[in-house]
């Protein structure tokens, strides 16, 4: 036996720390070599960590909800030896040879640890874990088991509980609050009725990337007006059949992808990313594209988006958009960023200054179409018309190669038509 040290991997290209939000091991348990011992989440991915060797558990050096930086040391393990593995063997055909009549007692140890994944799959099906059966380490219940059932048709659902009664709080509680970058951050006091609501792994890690990318990215913005007539027009006369013969939808918003790829292969600039004393311009056109879930923010990647139609962009995106509504979302899909478009037009939105996707140098925000009222040859029309709003990091960019990107993003839109932008 041999004392081996468990270290926190790394989850994606850019990623610098994890939180343990869940141990799924405990110290003098025996684990195998590829047995998940713990939930891990970033501001990128949730995942589980498997273990390295096989072995007993010796003491978890993080507490859950805990964050630690990549290459910290998480636990400590008393790994076997393969001739410890060998040995091992005889020794419990010999025990169990000696105690036939013993009944083994199933494990279920693990059956109350859920994942992300099996949380949100239990709730969309409405599915009391209570009386699932996992099959699992430990009684663990897993996707497949999950999948069986809704197969299956038949849906466990929760037994009525008696009405839970609480201990009333007090009117008002003053709570201490973790320094943050060296400053005592306020502490706030809660009155009756106020609800506390506590950070879960993933939003402490959405926060720290974002004071990260204020605090050392020096932003700069940058708006245009589009006149997206000729989109909505293509878009909206090809999208019912587009929709029967290929089951996904043909979105406004893979249109504004396929033109942002465009354009960036034109402008290689804005495709960069500031690497302390020099910056590093990317060869691949990779676009992370925002997907919010319920409680969470998640930028998964379509890769070579400038050797992509506008059919496979569309594909991505619906793809990539259900993996993060679902949790099925891996570090790979994660990696690779050079250039964010977050499509924050869908909840409405017709101006924002976006917070830059570090270590990337810009993201473009694609505001909501509205018709408008516009001057074209000393005429009133009306035309459908959108803002294009670009974030940059003054480091790397300036205002020339930006308004330069933007006015060709805007060029590329405004000449979309079924003659100009083929879909397949």
């Amino acid at each position: 036996m041999a004392i081996e040290k468990m270290k926190m991997p790394q989850l994606g290209e850019s990623v610098t720390e994890g939180t343990i939000s869940k141990w799924l091991v405990h110290p003098g348990e025996h684990v195998n070599k590829y047995d998940p011992i713990a939930e891990v989440m970033t501001d990128k991915v949730s995942a589980e960590i498997p273990s390295s060797f096989t072995g007993v558990i010796k003491e978890l050096k993080a507490a859950e909800n805990e964050t630690m930086a990549v290459g910290d040391i998480i636990c400590l393990i008393d790994a076997e030896s393969n001739e410890d593995a060998e040995n091992k063997a005889p020794e419990q055909s010999e025990a169990k040879a000696a105690a036939p009549d013993v009944k083994e007692q199933p494990d279920e140890s693990q059956k109350a640890r859920y994942s992300p994944a099996v949380l949100k799959m239990s709730q969309e099906h409405g599915i009391d874990l209570t009386q699932v059966k996992g099959s699992g380490k430990g009684g663990r219940i897993t996707r497949k088991d999950l999948q069986q059932i809704i197969a299956s048709g038949y849906i466990p659902e929760a037994a009525p509980k008696a009405e839970e009664t609480k201990a009333p709080k007090p009117e008002s509680a003053d709570h201490s609050v973790p320094e943050q970058n060296g400053q005592k951050q306020a502490s706030y006091s809660t009155a009756s009725g106020d609800v506390e609501i506590p950070v879960s792994g993933i939003r402490k890690a959405i926060a720290a990337n974002m004071v990260k990318s204020k605090q050392e990215v020096p932003h700069a913005w940058t708006m245009v007006e589009v006149d997206a007539t000729n989109l909505v027009r293509y878009r909206d006369a090809i999208k019912k059949e587009f929709k029967a013969s290929e089951g996904y939808n043909l979105t406004y918003f893979a249109f504004f992808v396929k033109a942002a790829a465009q354009a960036l292969k034109e402008f290689p600039e804005i495709n960069s990313m500031w690497d302390g004393d020099r910056i590093i311009r990317k060869k691949e056109i990779n676009l992370s594209i925002a997907v919010a879930s319920e409680d969470a923010l998640f930028v998964p990647v379509i890769k070579h988006a400038d050797e992509k139609t506008i059919k496979g962009i569309a594909r991505e995106i619906t793809d990539l958009a259900q993996k993060a509504r679902t949790g099925k979302l891996t570090a790979q899909d994660m990696q690779g960023g050079t250039f964010t478009v977050n499509n924050t037009g869908s909840f409405g939105s017709v101006q924002s200054m976006g917070i830059i996707n570090h270590p990337q140098a810009a993201i473009l925000q694609v505001e909501t179409i509205v018709k408008r009222p516009v001057i074209i040859d000393g005429m009133i029309a009306v035309r459908d018309m959108v803002n294009l709003c670009l974030s940059l990091d003054h480091r790397v960019l300036d205002g020339l190669i930006c308004g330069r990107f933007l006015a060709r993003v805007k060029e590329i839109v405004e000449k979309i038509s079924s003659e100009n932008t083929p879909i397949y």
